[in-house]
């Protein structure tokens, strides 16, 4: 894991190579880090995010997708969000893999559809 500690400044820095969406290769560095520790919880979740693999489950896919949304919202939006997925969406979908659900399974689901 390549992180390193910048004696100038006393701070640590982490450097990350990922291939893109379009297959090229990238090299990322992030700087400023108080501790190691920090610069190595910053590399491990931008791995994650960089191999995000359409085979999770939506659940694993929802907890990604709180933990990026939810800092961004107000409050109230962030609820209205959460219960239109806990109540309405999860119970249904929850446990099948991003790359099996169709458009066919969300209409399917919608307790309010008229049939």
């Amino acid at each position: 894991m390549p992180v390193y500690k910048n004696e100038k400044t006393g701070t640590w820095y982490a450097m990350v190579r990922y291939k893109d969406w379009t297959g090229e290769n990238k090299q990322k560095c992030q700087r400023g880090f108080a501790t190691r520790r920090d610069a190595l919880d910053w590399e491990s979740q931008f791995k994650l995010q960089q191999a995000s693999d359409i085979d999770m489950t939506l659940e694993s896919f929802y907890e990604l997708y709180e933990k990026d949304v939810r800092p961004r919202l107000k409050e109230n939006t962030w609820m209205t969000k959460q219960v239109i997925y806990e109540k309405k969406i999860l119970p249904y979908l929850g446990k099948r893999k991003m790359s099996e659900i169709t458009a066919k399974d969300v209409i399917d689901t919608c307790p309010y559809r008229r049939r």
